[in-house]
């Protein structure tokens, strides 16, 4: 035996090298993957909840007798919009349309009235809020610090005073 040099590697000893670095690179690959399925997941959630807040928002701009019948409508197209795709475990909650004044931030109370108008002073903006809670139960198994529980989507436009 010699001193000083390293023994060759024979055939033997590197036996199963390729699927301990197949299995560390398959790992890595995998879970990038699988972040991405999740993640688009959650986007395609989150589309849904902002495209029914916005058509709920538009909805309160077409004419209504009062300004509640406004609210009543939002709320309802906002539901609808939401009811196709909204995967079944999971919780939606859309709460009645906030009609506020911009300038004074004054919002519409229950069976009250608000003077929303032409003026400039006088204008008024429709927020409507859609939530979608429970996501753990309906999302594909991943660490909970990493995907949210609740998505919300929110759209506000703001009053033709001339419809008012």
């Amino acid at each position: 035996m010699r001193t000083g040099q390293p023994p060759r590697p024979s055939p033997r000893r590197q036996r199963g090298v390729y699927a301990i670095e197949y299995a560390m690179a398959f790992l890595l690959f995998f879970g990038l993957v699988y972040s991405i399925v999740c993640y688009s997941i959650l986007f395609t959630f989150r589309f849904g909840l902002q495209n029914a807040a916005e058509d709920g928002a538009r909805a309160a701009l077409r004419h209504q007798n009062s300004l509640a019948a406004r609210q009543l409508k939002a709320q309802q197209v906002a539901q609808d919009r939401s009811a196709g795709w909204r995967p079944a475990g999971a919780v939606l909650t859309i709460a009645l349309p906030e009609i506020c004044q911009t300038d004074t931030g004054n919002c519409l109370q229950p069976a009250g009235t608000l003077p929303c108008g032409t003026s400039w002073a006088l204008r008024c903006q429709v927020s409507v809020t859609v939530r979608l809670g429970g996501l753990h139960q309906v999302l594909p198994p991943f660490p909970s610090f990493a995907l949210p529980d609740e998505l919300v989507g929110q759209a506000t436009v703001l009053l033709d005073g001339s419809a008012l």
